[in-house]
């Protein structure tokens, strides 16, 4: 399969932006290496650099992309979990795994979160640990806090202050998760579907 790879910097360091043949999002990589294969796409990543570039100046809220990250049905469902966190809030594992009909799933929410294969535009950077704090992040702890505090999350030493979305205000998101499409405006290629 051709994929086309374009690299763009940032506030959080060299980003490279991977795309697929239909010019759905693959893949958002830190340190903007090189990917095997691909062929040259600045002009195929054009809308996902324009859009990267609208969010880190703070005009940009939402993304409005097509998105194929490659995973498992259960990393689909809190992938796509993820991107139901508003900005410029927060919540923790069990809460995403609350989210997703699955409150014991700490841990399988955490490694699922760990490997978003588009950060950022799938907000990963929007789960902390249980007590507010910060946790790991592909792109290392101070993107992270970037990501949060450009969009008006306050840190008290490694705390995020920040309150969470999930609370008695939105009893409708315990124990499923809200159909797809949801409320945000990020297009998947395929649908994500909770699991049993």
């Amino acid at each position: 399969m051709t994929v086309y790879a374009s690299r763009m910097e940032s506030p959080v360091g060299p980003l490279t932006l991977v795309v697929d043949a239909g010019g759905a999002l693959t893949k958002i990589l830190f340190g903007g290496p090189g990917i095997d294969g691909a062929e040259p796409g600045d002009a195929r990543c054009a809308q996902v650099r324009t859009q990267l570039g609208e969010y880190f100046r703070g005009e940009r809220r939402e993304f409005a992309l097509q998105l194929a990250p490659a995973g498992t049905p259960f990393q689909q469902q809190v992938w796509h979990a993820l991107g139901l966190i508003p900005y410029g809030t927060t919540l923790d594992y069990r809460e995403l795994g609350q989210v997703i009909g699955r409150p014991g799933a700490a841990r399988a929410v955490g490694r699922a979160n760990a490997t978003n294969p588009i950060p950022i535009v799938i907000p990963c950077h929007r789960v902390v640990g249980a007590v507010g704090n910060l946790t790991g992040y592909g792109g290392g702890l101070e993107a992270k806090q970037y990501l949060l505090r450009l969009e008006g999350c306050e840190f008290y030493g490694e705390a995020v202050s920040a309150g969470s979305w999930m609370s008695v205000t939105h009893p409708e998101l315990y124990g499923r998760l809200i159909p797809y499409p949801g409320p945000v405006s990020v297009t998947w290629k395929t649908g994500v579907t909770p699991l049993s």
